[in-house]
């Protein structure tokens, strides 16, 4: 997330997710794909101070790109909705949750409409020396079709800085709790790089 300030009680957090994705066998045939896939642009207008609580909240639109490489890789479709994030940091804990929904808007007539919603609630706890260990589950509903997909994920990250940019890097596992009959099963592996802005 990259925090802009708008004024002198709010912000502007951009949050970009380009995913790379690494699939085969998907169907009889399809064979196998690596590449880019669609990209998700959340921004969050978040006030400047915690409410009296302590809790951090932030919302605003989030568009889908088709930015796709491989028509087996994107949906081919331009979206849009709405996205809000809520979360709390206390004593090296975070938790909280984002959510967001996308409707397609335009793109290729000959794909299906997209109808999703995404829930994503995570607990993670920071050590001093950096460390991080989370939980959290990357949940989608997809209205159209009526269907769950439900990975749940644990992983480790580590805050270091290669020259003067701060970066998290880590990994961990997943396991899809349910799914589509045609999506992705069992037990899998994931990495993650994160550039990380100060304000």
């Amino acid at each position: 997330m990259v925090p802009f300030a708008l004024n002198a009680e709010w912000n502007v957090i951009s949050r970009t997710i380009l995913l790379v994705v690494s699939q085969k066998d998907i169907f009889p045939g399809a064979g196998s794909q690596s590449d880019l896939g669609d990209i998700v642009q959340s921004v969050f207008f978040s006030p400047k101070a915690p409410t009296a609580g302590g809790w951090i909240w932030g919302a605003g639109p989030v568009p889908l790109l088709p930015t796709g490489t491989n028509d087996l890789l994107s949906a081919k479709k331009w979206g849009l909705g709405p996205t809000a994030v809520l979360l709390k940091q206390d004593h090296g804990w975070t938790y909280g949750a984002l959510t967001n929904h996308i409707w397609s808007v335009a793109g290729d007539s000959a794909r299906s409409d997209i109808s999703t919603t995404f829930v994503q609630p995570f607990l993670s706890y920071t050590t001093p020396t950096a460390w991080t260990y989370a939980v959290n589950t990357e949940s989608t509903y997809d209205w159209k079709n009526k269907q769950w997909s439900v990975p749940l994920n644990l992983f480790v990250s580590k805050v270091t800085k290669i020259d003067t940019q701060l970066i998290g890097v880590g990994g961990g596992v997943r396991y899809w709790a349910d799914r589509p009959d045609s999506g992705p099963h069992g037990w899998g592996l994931r990495l993650v790089v994160t550039l990380l802005f100060l304000k």
